[in-house]
C-alpha cells in the first residue's frame, strides 16, 4: 500500500512514522508519505488559501492549489487511488470504513485547514470525504494520522502477530460489538480479583463469556 498525505505540515508525521505497527509495515514495502501543498502552489509567497465568497469569517484551501499539487505526484492519471477529504462533515470514519481502504493500493489523504476545502476539490477530485467525528479539528493533519493508524494496522504483519487485529472492538468476530474487558497480574488487587472462568482453561467458556461482555457493552453504550 502506498499513502500519500497531502499537508500544509509535512513535519508532523515525523513522529508518527516512528510507531512500532507503522514502521513494521515500512518495512514490508508499504509507503507513507507527507506532501507539502505549499511546495506546488501557483501563488506567490507560499499562498493556499483565500477568502470565502460570500463573506464570513476564516479562509479557504484554494482548489487550483490542490489541482497543482495533485499533478505534480500524479500526472493526469488519476488511477484507481482513493482521494480522500478529511473533513468534518464528511461519511463517519468506521472500522468498516477502514477495513475497505485496507484493501486498497494506493490513498491520498487531503488535509483542510482554516474553514476547510473550495467545495470544488471535494466535487471534482476525491472519490471521498470522511470525518473521523461529530466534531471540528483545526486541520487535517491528526485525522489523517488516526486514518493511516487504524489503515496500517491491519495490514498483515503490521503488528507482528497475524490475530492481533482480527477480534478487536468494533470488528466481525466481536459481530460489530466494543471489545470485552481484559485482565493480568496480579489475580487480587486490594480485594478485586479476576473473573474465575479466564482462569478455567476452557477456552469455549471463555469464548462465550468474552462474547457476551462485548454484546452487554454494546447494549450499555446504546
Amino acid at each position: 500500500m502506498k499513502i500519500d498525505i497531502f499537508t500544509l505540515f509535512p513535519g508532523w508525521f515525523g513522529w508518527f512514522l516512528e510507531q512500532r505497527h507503522v514502521r513494521n509495515a515500512l518495512e514490508l514495502g508499504h509507503a507513507v508519505e507527507a506532501v507539502d501543498l505549499r511546495a506546488t502552489t501557483p501563488l506567490k509567497a507560499g499562498q493556499v488559501d483565500d477568502t470565502p465568497y460570500g463573506g464570513g469569517a476564516g479562509m479557504v484551501v484554494r482548489v487550483d492549489v490542490v489541482e497543482a499539487a495533485l499533478l505534480a505526484r500524479y500526472g493526469a492519471d488519476r488511477g484507481e487511488r482513493r482521494v480522500i477529504a478529511l473533513a468534518a462533515g464528511g461519511r463517519r470514519f468506521d472500522d468498516a470504513l477502514a477495513t475497505e481502504l485496507a484493501g486498497c493500493s494506493e490513498l491520498a489523504l487531503l488535509c483542510g485547514r482554516y474553514e476547510g476545502f473550495d467545495q470544488r476539490i471535494i466535487d471534482h477530485f476525491c472519490t471521498d470525504e470522511v470525518s473521523i467525528g461529530r466534531y471540528v479539528l483545526a486541520g487535517g493533519e491528526l485525522a489523517a494520522m488516526v486514518v493511516c493508524d487504524t489503515v496500517m494496522r491491519k495490514l498483515p504483519g503490521a503488528l507482528g502477530h497475524e490475530d492481533s487485529a482480527v477480534e478487536e472492538s468494533f470488528s466481525d468476530a466481536l459481530e460489530g460489538a466494543p471489545e470485552y474487558p481484559h485482565y493480568t497480574r496480579p489475580y487480587d488487587w486490594h480485594g478485586h480479583t479476576v473473573p474465575e472462568i479466564l482462569l478455567s482453561g476452557d477456552h469455549g467458556k471463555v469464548r462465550e463469556w468474552r462474547l457476551e461482555q462485548s454484546r452487554e457493552r454494546a447494549r450499555w453504550r446504546r
